[in-house]
């Protein structure tokens, strides 16, 4: 009776003191982030070596916390869906609105996107607030977050597309009258897709709206609090260490004129 007394407290010794100097180290399942979204470069972008902007951003963060990213290209619909669901963890450059902020926990800004209009070259509309998209039929891409008053107003038609490039083809073939999109990811698009439309078409000069871009992870994701938690330590660990201004600077000077957040 003494020894299984003795083999039992010796026992309870053992894991009290492993549980106490040993950590346990997550399996590699645990520290692997599965991102989703569709190309929308130079952010997020499957020709690119290293998959745009976002990626090297968020990957950098999450880097400093010991987590990896795996990016998946579904179109955006599915996977702001499947987000929301928890079947993919993150989003990797999402804006927030008032209806995704109902299912999903954002991150802290990395970077804005300033949308504007675009229109066919022979066009003279400018953009000065909604009353000026009056009667037109503007192209939209399904699922993208666009200014809620731009939603929800009722002054013009909305036409969903998949693509931002279908949008283009439309507003040159005169299906539409005009679209809109940050001008950087469009024109990035088009030059891959086809350069010959940059020659028919034209950007307003005024923008409907500067949009922050965030990661999100769905609240339904057992995980979320801690996805967007580590991204926003890593983040500021990467702002103080001056890696993140050397990432922009890079896209900067060797490829895109990008705006981030400091």
């Amino acid at each position: 009776m003494k020894k299984i007394i003795i083999f039992t407290i010796f026992a309870l010794l053992f894991v009290t003191l492993s549980t106490t100097l040993f950590k346990i180290p997550c399996s590699a399942e645990e520290k692997t982030i599965v991102a989703a979204a569709d190309p929308y470069p130079p952010f997020v972008d499957p020709e690119d070596p290293e998959e745009g902007l976002s990626l090297v951003i968020i990957r950098a963060a999450y880097k400093t916390q010991g987590y990896t990213v795996k990016m998946v290209y579904v179109p955006w619909a599915r996977a702001e869906a499947l987000t929301i669901q928890g079947k993919y963890d993150i989003l990797p450059d999402v804006w927030m609105n008032e209806n995704n902020k109902k299912s999903m926990l954002f991150s802290e800004p990395y970077a804005v996107n300033t949308v504007k209009f675009i229109k066919r070259v022979d066009d003279p509309f400018e953009y000065n607030g909604l009353e000026s998209l009056k009667g037109k039929k503007i192209g939209t891409v399904r699922s993208y977050s666009y200014n809620d008053e731009f939603q929800a107003s009722k002054d013009f038609i909305r036409e969903d597309v998949a693509d931002v490039m279908t949008n283009i083809k439309k507003l040159v073939a005169k299906r539409v009258d005009l679209t809109l999109e940050d001008e950087i990811v469009a024109k990035a698009i088009i030059t891959k897709a086809d350069p010959s439309m940059l020659h028919k078409i034209r950007f307003t000069e005024n923008s409907i709206t500067s949009n922050n871009l965030y990661i999100s992870s769905g609240i339904a994701n057992p995980r979320h609090k801690e996805l967007i938690e580590a991204f926003n330590k890593g983040l500021a660990e990467i702002k103080a260490n001056g890696e993140f201004a050397k990432i922009f600077d890079d896209y900067v000077g060797n490829k895109h004129q990008l705006s981030k957040i400091e």
